[in-house]
């Protein structure tokens, strides 16, 4: 049977969109990932946990939350003073020795990225569908043998934090659907990346966490460099140890929606 011209010429793009519908979704794969982290408890709960030797809380209810930090500090003075940081949709303060304190502007920002992204770190992949997150789905990838799904996260300026500029690439895996590493670059101190691999994985309350062995590499210095890569530095062995990530006295308390 003969082919008509018109249609040999369709083809390819034909067989191109069946590619495209076949690529994975990434906001699907995000979804399985917090459902198998444990999204439905962190939806409505409590957590808190020490971190460096500082407590942290993390109080959602719907889309209500509460992020707090207790710490002992001198504050630049001679005396140890006990601090309380708080940030809620409704804006962020902080106490010093029971009492609110004025903060700068320059002092906001330094406390809103202290509790935010060590908070935002802890409950990862939960807050991977906060409203300011935009999702790509890379494509596949192998590490340690394992398969595995890469998605790039970036950030509208509205909604998306002092930070909205930062790139992240996460990797999750493809038959268990969770979150194992993930790559970020960043802007303050000068910039640079990181990855981050998780170790001591156990579930507490029906969440898993992690802790994070944390990584750097000369070949991706800041961002605008390809972060995406740092599975094939891994693989190759190149990376570089920076610090552990570690949390400390989980626990969680399920509220009432």
């Amino acid at each position: 049977m003969r082919v008509p011209s018109g249609l040999l010429l369709c083809l390819p793009a034909m067989l191109l969109l069946a590619a495209c519908d076949d690529e994975p979704d990434p906001q699907a794969i995000v979804d399985r990932a917090i459902a198998v982290h444990g999204g439905e408890v962190l939806a409505h709960a409590e957590v808190t946990f020490d971190f460096r030797g500082r407590r942290y809380r993390a109080w959602r209810q719907g889309g209500r939350f509460s992020y707090e930090r207790w710490m002992t500090d001198s504050l630049g003075t001679d005396t140890l003073h006990q601090v309380h940081d708080v940030l809620t949709n409704d804006g962020l303060y902080r106490e010093v020795d029971g009492l609110r304190v004025p903060l700068t502007e320059e002092e906001a920002a330094a406390v809103e990225s202290g509790v935010n992204s060590v908070i935002y770190f802890a409950l990862l992949p939960f807050p991977l569908n906060d409203p300011a997150v935009r999702k790509r789905y890379l494509g596949p990838s192998t590490i340690g043998g394992e398969p595995y799904h890469e998605v790039e996260v970036t950030f509208r300026p509205e909604g998306g934090g002092r930070d909205y500029e930062d790139r992240f690439v996460y990797w999750f895996h493809r038959r268990h659907g969770t979150m194992d590493y993930l790559a970020y670059d960043f802007h303050v101190n000068g910039g640079g990346t990181r990855f981050r691999q998780a170790v001591n994985v156990r579930t507490v309350g029906g969440v898993r966490f992690a802790d994070y062995l944390n990584y750097t590499s000369p070949a991706l210095p800041g961002p605008g460099t390809p972060i995406e890569r740092y599975d094939t530095l891994m693989e190759a062995d190149s990376l570089e140890p920076v610090s552990e990530i570690r949390l400390e006295h989980i626990e969680v308390r399920p509220l009432t929606p």
